[in-house]
């Protein structure tokens, strides 16, 4: 694997402090305008597609359900958009990497559920609670020693268990609406073929839009054009709603969204500031509260679509769809009546199958990676199998719970692998190109 010639390539990483150095902002805005192209614009599209339609959706209607006012639900939405959108700005600008910032979607699912029994203001205590846990893990620099330490077949057997739902949501969606469907794969097959300059996802947006409109299956257009106006909330701390609430979605940020994210840039070749991506996760785990947020952090998904070849070959160009994403995730949040309208008109199948289809380098990437070599490989499997299941055991999803099968596995039956593994080469990531001399 050939080491990067670029001195200004995004795996430039200096590791050796507590928040790793990058090759800084300036640097990042320097280089924005040249790498601005229709792959990068693309990809951040898709992205944002797919965080600002299901996910906002589960939010809207946990939101209901809960007894929120409509204040209160816009101002929820404007600090998990506007504060996941900063993320990806602040990440992807300094380090100059596809680091995509959104927030947990199992956890919308964990806290909407838990709306029932607690009051508004005791789940904004759990979430500051979840978001000082993230924080402080981020702070000792326990991630980075956790997520070097872990064989790379296994964290990468894990991504791809975890992402393969997104390809077979395509073929769910194709039953279910094999016009509009068709259309996208047509679109991506042509352009991926004849038009290799333009991202074969591109093509899908615009053949199945097409296909949509044709057959009338946009969803009618409801909403205001207008400002949403965030509202501070004031927390109420009950051990209950923490021990309940806050410990699992910290275990989320941290086991489901930025190790799965850091598996998917390893997978990649970048190399990941882990700590810094914790750091900022629990970050904003502190601030999207006080607008009645639950979290906003390091996204798994996004990152994977903005990483993959679908946001250019170029890999050093690649973080300016993170740049893109996060402008379009603020103004979501910023605009969240009129942009929920018109996201969530397109047909859910496209939107399924726009990710998926973003989705096809990174998994090849992860399964070529999981199984490539003879060690780790029952433990592979084995996490490959516990990601694939979707299984939540104690209010966990099954990323973690993979991470934890995969390494006990190998732990007791492949104890050899970890003797032979040089220590030295799992330390540095050897699986990923070294650092360039900017970042020494």
């Amino acid at each position: 694997m050939s080491t990067p010639h670029n001195q200004d390539a995004p795996s430039s990483v200096a590791r050796n402090r507590l928040i790793e150095r990058g090759p800084g902002f300036r640097s990042g805005l320097r280089s924005l305008p040249k790498h601005l192209n229709l792959a990068t614009f693309g990809a951040a599209i898709v992205a944002a597609i797919f965080g600002c339609t299901g996910p906002a959706l589960v939010v809207i209607k946990g939101a209901q359900d809960g007894g929120l006012t409509p204040a209160q639900s816009a101002s929820w939405i404007f600090g998990i958009y506007v504060f996941g959108g900063l993320i990806s700005l602040v990440m992807a600008l300094y380090y100059k990497q596809p680091i995509t910032g959104a927030y947990s979607i199992p956890g919308a699912v964990l806290v909407v559920g838990a709306l029932q029994e607690y009051t508004f203001a005791e789940m904004i205590g759990a979430y500051l609670a979840a978001g000082l846990i993230v924080l402080i893990l981020g702070l000792t620099g326990a991630i980075r020693k956790v997520i070097t330490w872990i064989p790379f077949p296994i964290v990468m057997a894990m991504i791809a268990g975890a992402l393969i739902r997104f390809g077979t949501a395509v073929v769910d969606s194709l039953l279910t609406a094999p016009i509009v469907v068709g259309a996208a794969i047509v679109g991506y097959f042509l352009l991926s073929r004849f038009i290799k300059a333009i991202p074969g996802v591109l093509g899908a947006l615009v053949f199945g839009s097409i296909a949509a409109a044709v057959t009338g299956s946009y969803g009618s257009l409801e909403g205001g054009v207008g400002l949403t106006s965030p509202e501070l909330v004031a927390p109420a701390f009950n051990i209950g709603a923490i021990l309940a609430v806050g410990v699992p979605l910290a275990l989320l940020v941290i086991g489901a969204e930025n190790t799965q994210a850091m598996g998917v840039m390893m997978a990649e070749r970048y190399r990941p500031p882990f700590n810094a991506m914790t750091i900022i996760s629990g970050i904003g785990g502190l601030l999207a509260p006080l607008f009645g947020g639950h979290n906003a952090n390091i996204a798994g998904p996004m990152t994977a679509i903005c990483s993959s070849e679908q946001a250019g070959e170029n890999r050093d160009g690649r973080y300016v769809a993170s740049v893109l994403n996060g402008i379009l995730f603020c103004l979501f949040g910023v605009f969240a009546g009129v942009a929920l309208a018109l996201v969530t008109a397109l047909p859910p199948e496209l939107t399924a199958t726009l990710a998926g289809l973003a989705m096809i380098g990174v998994l090849l990437s992860a399964f070529q990676s999981s199984f490539a070599e003879k060690r780790f490989q029952l433990g592979a499997f084995v996490a490959l199998v516990i990601a694939m299941s979707g299984v939540t055991l104690f209010e966990i999803s099954a990323p973690f719970w993979a991470l934890i099968g995969g390494v006990l596995t190998s732990l007791i039956l492949e104890t050899n692998d970890f003797r032979v593994r040089d220590k030295t080469d799992a330390a540095d990531m050897s699986h990923v190109p070294p650092a360039t001399e900017e970042a020494r």
